[in-house]
């Protein structure tokens, strides 16, 4: 398992309103009049140019907008135009269909996942099992701020594998998931052996919580007793008491 996906400036025309400049009619004798003042019924709108420095971004922002409102039927390349506040024309600068954008807006939220994932990993620097702990909070926290987000990013929607740019990204966060693995091995919390076939351990435990999460499927009393923050905690608890070096 090399990363949780493989399942899962330009322009634009806006109106400005800029007033027609006008000149007072001349007298017979050529004397200038003075130059009255434009009215509100001598305005006239022309239509110019804007650039839109952020064009991407902003899209992308649109898009993930319309997915966590609409679910991922609900996003469209003129949605996420109309979202950004450009022409409908524009999002064809950067995405030439809506699965290229759909992939960005994954590949957006694993760079995000990567970065609270990091976040939380560095308030236990000294103690890589408090890290993995950490970390297991971090993921099912963000599938539960971003539910239809995370089920684009681990889903069969769009796939790491046609998405070069999403494979990275969430080979990312899977480097990071590893990193600490081994530092748990270093300290002896984990026994010594193929990090990537223990972080998937970790993985399948952790990201399953998630999925329940995310699909309302925990059962109703162990929400009513325990926080999700919680039950990723003992989630962690559990993978490292199975992975503890062997005594003797």
């Amino acid at each position: 398992m090399r990363s949780f996906a493989g399942r899962c400036p330009d322009d634009d025309a806006v109106n400005i309103y800029r007033p027609k400049l006008t000149l007072s009619t001349l007298s017979a004798r050529h004397h200038a009049m003075p130059r009255p003042a434009p009215s509100s019924s001598r305005v006239v709108r022309r239509r110019t140019t804007y650039h839109h420095g952020n064009l991407r971004p902003a899209l992308i922002a649109g898009a993930s907008a319309l997915l966590e409102r609409e679910g991922p039927l609900g996003v469209t390349l003129r949605g996420a135009a109309r979202q950004a506040g450009v022409s409908q024309a524009a999002p064809y600068r950067h995405f030439a269909s809506k699965s290229a954008l759909l992939a960005a807006v994954a590949e957006a939220g694993f760079e995000s996942l990567t970065h609270a994932m990091s976040r939380a990993a560095r308030r236990h620097r000294n103690t890589p099992a408090g890290a993995l702990e950490a970390m297991a909070k971090a993921i099912v926290r963000f599938a539960a701020e971003h539910p239809s987000r995370y089920r684009l990013m681990c889903g069969p929607a769009v796939r790491g594998r046609d998405h070069p740019s999403l494979r990275e990204a969430a080979s990312a966060a899977w480097q990071l998931l590893t990193a600490v693995i081994r530092d748990c091995q270093r300290v002896g919390r984990i026994r010594s052996g193929d990090p990537e076939q223990q972080g998937f351990v970790f993985w399948a435990l952790i990201h399953g919580l998630a999925v329940l999460v995310v699909d309302e499927q925990l059962p109703p009393a162990v929400l009513r007793a325990h926080r999700i923050e919680d039950l990723a905690g003992y989630a962690t608890g559990v993978v490292l008491a199975g992975l503890a070096p062997q005594a003797g």
